[in-house]
């Protein structure tokens, strides 16, 4: 009986585990997508010192890096695309002001949506 729980207990660890990754996965597709509408260029991370690099950033986060007098953006993604993206300020500022267009939209969409088809709220 024990051992059936044990398999159990990891079969729903594993499930919810890759589910999880799925949703991460989709996450990072679509902050990808804005990065490039925003004008961010995609470097693939081609050859082992690349790659090394790619790791050595903060993962799917977006990270200023001095360049000169200005920043550039850089989002770094060994797990996926295996890339890196670099922008510049304004696409920086392009890419936030879409994020924000994009939630506003999901959230007007979810306001929109019929919530008494679920019956009564308690």
């Amino acid at each position: 009986m024990a051992r059936r729980t044990v398999v159990l207990c990891s079969l729903v660890a594993l499930l919810a585990g890759s589910g999880c990754a799925a949703i991460q996965r989709s996450d990072a597709m679509d902050t990808e997508r804005l990065l490039a509408a925003s004008g961010f260029r995609m470097q693939l991370a081609d050859t082992s010192e690349r790659m090394a690099q790619v790791n050595a950033m903060p993962q799917r986060k977006l990270t200023p890096v001095p360049q000169g007098s200005e920043n550039r953006f850089v989002y770094a993604d060994a797990t996926y695309c295996k890339c890196m993206y670099v922008g510049t300020e304004e696409a920086f500022d392009r890419y936030q002001k879409l994020s924000t267009q994009q939630q506003i939209a999901q959230d007007q969409e979810a306001a929109a949506m019929n919530w008494g088809a679920w019956g009564p709220w308690y």
